[in-house]
């Protein structure tokens, strides 16, 4: 999904646990970019709780054209389905949950499998946060010491995010910026060193820009 043009997914990997009725639910959420890569999360999560009782999985990806789900033993309808769902509510794409029981002993009924793998999903989703992502420009800059420390100064200040400073025989910044405003840097540049700088487009990657 998107919102003002830019794609929404998850920040990072991560895993929340509920109990219900003794049964624990280990939800696992994690962005993915491929039906490749969440096969491959799927299959290692199997591997992981090989002695669970069920390992339920569903991914979204795309907007939705690259979609699967198990209810790996479940009743149907109530384990994937649910899990799924709540992907799809949440107004992402390209992830992946795994759900995780270990039966407790106490049959939960159809109703209570779907509220307890949702409530899994959605609290794997909430643990791993959510991010825009767009496309950033990332610049080669070379500049002289004494220009080095306002250019450090500024440039975070306009919205620009310094990866890596290399000191040799001058400065070397590795600077991105969202791609939308990559325009702004080379005059900043420019104006901070009288148009001694040396500014490079060295590549452009996805990245995300708010949380």
């Amino acid at each position: 999904m998107a919102e003002n043009g830019k794609r929404i997914t998850l920040l990072k990997a991560a895993q929340a646990e509920i109990e219900e009725k003794k049964s624990i639910f280990i939800g696992y959420a994690a962005p993915v970019s491929s039906e490749e890569e969440a096969k491959a999360i799927v299959a290692a999560k199997k591997k992981e709780f090989s002695d669970a009782t069920h390992n339920v999985w569903a991914y979204y990806l795309d907007g939705g054209i690259h979609v699967r789900y198990s209810d790996d033993g479940e009743p149907q309808g109530t384990a994937g389905i649910p899990v799924l769902n709540v992907l799809k509510m949440s107004g992402a794409t390209d992830m992946v949950v795994v759900v995780t029981r270990y039966f407790g002993g106490t049959l939960l009924g159809a109703g209570g499998l779907v509220r307890a793998y949702s409530a899994s999903a959605k609290a794997a989703l909430d643990a791993a946060g959510f991010a825009y992502m767009e496309n950033y420009t990332i610049f080669s800059l070379t500049t002289n010491y004494s220009d080095y420390q306002r250019l450090a100064d500024k440039l975070p200040k306009m919205g620009a995010v310094i990866d890596d400073t290399d000191f040799g025989g001058d400065v070397t910044l590795t600077i991105a910026i969202e791609s939308t405003r990559k325009s702004e840097i080379a005059p900043v540049v420019s104006e901070i060193t009288n148009g001694k700088g040396v500014l490079d487009i060295i590549g452009v990657e996805e990245r995300a820009s708010r949380v």
